[in-house]
């Protein structure tokens, strides 16, 4: 939903209400750990440090969500749980309007073995200007002691702005990546 002003806080949580019976814009769940035809294929990679404590402290991170802490894009309802089924909104400010995007948290990951994980994945709804699923992880190497934080998203435009204004979606989608990585580092300092 695209809008010329910033929503209220009311209109945000109408809108995130008529997002929760909302299907996914998309067929396969799952589909951000494949390399689907049509759709770009994006991946960010960072290590945010070293040590159990600030895998921990990436963790928390990650489940509060502080990798929304932007400036310029924001998440709703601010302590949403990171748990499959959970219906989130993104707010985007771009170029003097604003976007109301819905999402669904579809999965999570997370292995405690050689090398631990903890993540979670979200899909697009019908609501949302693009179509695809983000992959937002961290994890810790006991080998090496490296924490790193990934995004993965697999993504195609959906709605006809998205589309038209393509090269202006490709770079809001890079600076998101960009600046997600540096908010999990400010959290994990």
């Amino acid at each position: 939903m695209f809008l010329i002003r910033r929503p209220s806080q009311l209109e945000i949580e109408q809108f995130i209400d008529r997002s929760r019976e909302l299907p996914l814009s998309y067929d396969t769940i799952g589909v951000a750990r494949e390399n689907p035809g049509g759709f770009k294929i994006d991946e960010a990679t960072a290590v945010l440090g070293h040590g159990a404590e600030t895998f921990a402290r990436a963790r928390t991170a990650l489940m509060q969500w502080r990798h929304f802490e932007l400036g310029w894009v924001e998440l709703y309802p601010r302590n949403a749980a990171v748990e499959p089924g959970t219906v989130v909104a993104v707010l985007v400010r771009h170029l003097g309007f604003w976007s109301l995007n819905g999402c669904r948290v579809v999965y999570s990951t997370g292995e405690q073995e050689v090398d631990w994980t903890f993540g979670f994945a979200y899909g697009t709804l019908t609501n949302h200007g693009e179509c695809g699923e983000e992959l937002f992880e961290v994890s810790f190497n006991s080998e090496s002691g490296q924490v790193t934080h990934r995004i993965r998203a697999v993504s195609k435009p959906r709605a006809m702005l998205a589309r038209l204004g393509y090269p202006i979606t490709r770079f809001f989608q890079n600076r998101f990546r960009r600046d997600s990585i540096a908010a999990m580092k400010r959290a994990t300092d």
